[in-house]
C-alpha cells in the first residue's frame, strides 16, 4: 500500500530497508477486513464503562441499581446501601477487573451507583471516576492499577469512595485530563457548569457556570455528554448539540466559537454520535476533530411511538487552529448512532464500531444494529477515506463501549436496551461478553513486516520519560517479504522501502459513545541505527531515538502506550510514563 502523502512529508518518517506491504485481509474475517473473536461469553456484568489501566487490566462497571448482576461478591460479601432504589441488600457485582493477558476478570465492588458517569486517569495511574446517579451524584471513587488482587499489604485491591467530593451533581457529563493532571468535569444532567477534580480545597463547592451549555439545550436535552478535546494551544474544544466553542478554563472565557456544524442535526446524548480529535504530528501547529454520527432532531422522542428514523450518515471534520475554520462534510458507508470512535495504533486509521443505523440512545430506542465497523483513514484522499470491516454477530447497541488494547486490538463490550438486565423474549438481550476487534494489521500474514519492540520490554513495567526528552527503542523487524497488493486496489509491486514511525497513545475511558482523554501523537524520530548481529542483536533489529512531546499541553502527565510502526502495521506497545 503506498503511504498517503500526507504521511510521506512527515519529518518522523524514517526510510529503512524493511518491506513495506499493503495490509493483507485477516483470515476467516468473511467479507470486509478484520477479525472478530469472543473472549468472554459472559464476565456478568455489562460493559456501560471501560478504562485500560498501566497493568493491562481493564476496570469495567455498570451501574447498581438494576437489581442483581450475574457475577457474585466473593467471600459472601454483599454491598449495603439502604440508599439503594432496588436492592438494599446486594450480593452481586457491578465492576469487574478483566485481565487482557490471562483472559480472566475478578469482581470488584462500587458501592453508590455510576449510572452514566464519567473518568480520568491521574497521572499517577489511577482511575478516578466520577459522578452517577442518585446516591452517586457527588461522589469520586479510585481504582489503583495493582498487581494480583491485593495491596502490598495483603488488603483487597478494590474501588475507594469518597463521598460528595464534587460541588454539582455530574450524571451524563464528560471529563477531560488538564496539563496539570487534574479532571476537567463538564455538563451532566441540568448542570450549565463546570468543575475541576482534585480540589485545591476540599471545602470548594464551586461550579463555574458556562452559559454554552444553557444555549445549545433543547427538550431532548442533545447536549449531555458534550465532547471535550484539549487543544494544542491549552484551550479545550466543546462540542454540544451542533456547536463547538474553545473555552480558556483559566479565564473562565469563550475566546472562539465555530460555525455550526452543517445540517443542524443534534450530534450529542441521545442523539449519540461521536468524536475524536485526530492525530498530532511532531511540534503540532494545526489539530483537527471529527465528529462522526447521530441522530435527527426529533429522534429521541418519536422512539417512544416506536418509529425509529435513520440515523446520521454525515461526519464534520474541522482544523480548530485555523485562523477561519470551516467543518468539511463527509459521508460514511453507512448510517450510525451510538457508535464509539477509536484511534488506532498506526496513527493512520480511525475505527468506528458499535451502535445502531437508527434511533437513538435510549431504553428500546434502536432497532437495526450497526454490526459491521468502519475505517476512517484520515490521510487518505476525500471519497477514499472510509472502508467497511468484518461485521460481529453480536449487537453492541446501548450502554456498549469499546477500548484500544496494548497489542492493537479494541476491546468491545456491553449492550443492555432495556431498563433492566433481560436476557429472555427481547429481540437484544442484555450483553454480558466481551469481543475483541483485530483490525487487518494483525492478521497473520502481515506477521513477517510487524515490528516487535525490544527494548523496552513490552512486558516490562513502565519507562518514566520526562518532557522533550529522547527515549531510545530497540526493535525487530523479521525476514522482509514481497509486497502485496491491498484491498481496495493502490499500488503492489516489488521494493524494500519501508515507513516507520512511532506513535504515543493515552488510552481512553469510553462509555455512551466518547472516548474521553483519548490522544495519539505521532512522535518525532531523531535517528536510528541498524544493530549487528556482534552486538547481540539479530538481523532486522534497530535502534531508534524518539522525542517525548515538549510539554503537557500536548500530552497530559500521565501512562501512555508507545508503538513502532512498519508502513501501517503497529507493534505490541510499552507502556511509558510522561511527567
Amino acid at each position: 500500500m503506498k503511504p498517503p502523502p500526507a504521511l510521506l512529508t512527515r519529518g518522523l518518517a524514517l526510510v529503512l530497508a524493511l518491506a513495506c506491504a499493503g495490509i493483507a485481509p485477516a483470515s476467516g474475517g468473511g467479507a470486509g477486513g478484520g477479525r472478530w473473536d469472543v473472549l468472554q461469553r459472559s464476565i456478568g456484568v455489562s460493559a456501560m464503562h471501560m478504562q485500560l489501566l498501566h497493568n493491562d487490566r481493564v476496570i469495567i462497571f455498570d451501574r447498581t441499581d438494576f437489581g442483581p448482576s450475574n457475577l457474585s461478591l466473593p467471600d459472601g460479601r454483599c454491598r449495603r446501601n439502604p440508599r439503594e432504589r432496588v436492592l438494599p441488600v446486594d450480593c452481586t457485582a457491578h465492576s469487574a477487573e478483566y485481565d487482557v493477558a490471562s483472559n480472566t476478570f475478578r469482581p470488584l465492588s462500587v458501592f453508590t451507583d455510576t449510572w452514566c458517569s464519567s473518568g480520568t486517569v491521574a497521572p499517577d495511574g489511577t482511575l478516578v471516576q466520577t459522578g452517577g446517579w442518585n446516591d452517586g451524584y457527588r461522589n469520586v471513587r479510585a481504582m489503583r492499577a495493582c498487581d494480583g488482587g491485593d495491596d502490598d499489604d495483603g488488603g483487597s485491591c478494590d474501588w475507594n469512595e469518597t463521598q460528595d467530593a464534587l460541588a454539582a451533581n455530574r450524571w451524563y457529563a464528560t471529563n477531560q485530563v488538564l496539563p496539570d493532571g487534574r479532571a476537567f468535569i463538564v455538563g451532566g444532567r441540568r448542570q450549565f457548569n463546570y468543575e475541576f477534580f482534585p480540589k485545591a480545597d476540599a471545602s470548594d463547592a464551586s461550579a463555574i457556570a458556562l452559559p454554552f451549555l444553557v444555549q445549545t439545550r433543547d427538550p431532548e436535552e442533545n447536549n449531555l455528554y458534550p465532547f471535550v478535546h484539549l487543544n494544542i494551544d491549552g484551550n479545550l474544544f466543546i462540542f454540544a448539540k451542533n456547536r463547538a466553542v474553545l473555552l480558556d478554563y483559566r479565564k473562565n472565557k469563550i475566546v472562539r466559537t465555530y460555525p455550526e456544524l452543517a445540517g443542524g442535526d443534534p450530534r450529542n446524548y441521545p442523539s449519540s454520535g461521536s468524536s475524536v480529535l485526530l492525530p498530532l504530528k511532531p511540534s503540532p501547529t494545526e489539530a483537527e476533530v471529527l465528529v462522526c454520527g447521530g441522530a435527527p432532531a426529533g429522534s429521541y422522542n418519536s422512539t417512544k411511538e416506536k418509529t425509529f428514523f435513520p440515523a446520521l450518515v454525515t461526519c464534520g471534520r474541522i482544523k480548530i487552529t485555523d485562523a477561519s475554520p470551516a467543518w468539511v462534510i463527509e459521508r460514511m458507508p453507512s448510517p450510525r448512532v451510538m457508535g464509539d470512535m477509536i484511534l488506532l495504533p498506526n496513527g493512520a486509521e480511525v475505527a468506528i464500531i458499535n451502535g445502531a443505523m437508527d434511533g437513538t440512545a435510549g431504553w428500546e430506542a434502536a432497532s437495526t444494529p450497526a454490526y459491521a465497523p468502519v475505517m476512517y483513514r484520515p490521510d487518505h484522499a476525500p471519497g477514499d477515506r472510509f472502508e467497511e470491516q468484518s461485521a460481529t454477530d453480536i449487537a453492541r447497541l446501548y450502554h456498549s463501549a469499546a477500548i484500544l488494547l496494548r497489542d492493537g486490538r479494541v476491546l468491545v463490550g456491553g449492550s443492555n436496551p432495556h431498563i433492566y438486565y433481560n436476557f429472555s423474549n427481547v429481540r437484544y438481550p442484555t450483553e454480558l461478553s466481551l469481543e475483541a476487534f483485530s483490525p487487518e494489521y494483525l492478521d497473520s500474514s502481515n506477521d513477517a513486516l510487524r515490528p516487535k519492540i525490544t527494548d523496552p520490554s513490552p512486558a516490562g513495567p513502565a519507562v518514566s520519560v520526562k518532557y522533550g526528552q529522547s527515549m531510545t527503542l530497540q526493535f525487530e523487524v523479521p525476514a522482509v517479504a514481497p509486497r502485496r497488493r491491498p484491498r481496495g486496489g493502490g499500488e503492489g509491486g516489488g521494493g524494500a522501502l519501508g515507513l516507520v514511525s512511532v506513535t504515543m497513545v493515552a488510552p481512553s475511558f469510553t462509555t455512551h459513545s466518547f472516548a474521553m482523554n483519548q490522544r495519539l501523537l505521532l512522535l518525532d524520530v531523531a535517528g536510528t541505527t541498524a544493530l549487528h548481529s556482534t552486538a547481540g542483536a539479530g538481523a532486522g533489529a534497530y535502534e531508534a531515538s524518539v522525542a517525548m512531546p515538549a510539554k503537557a499541553v500536548l500530552a497530559p502527565p500521565g501512562y501512555y502506550m508507545v508503538f513502532v510502526v512498519n508502513g501501517h502495521i503497529p507493534s505490541e506497545g510499552v507502556w511509558v510514563h510522561i511527567e
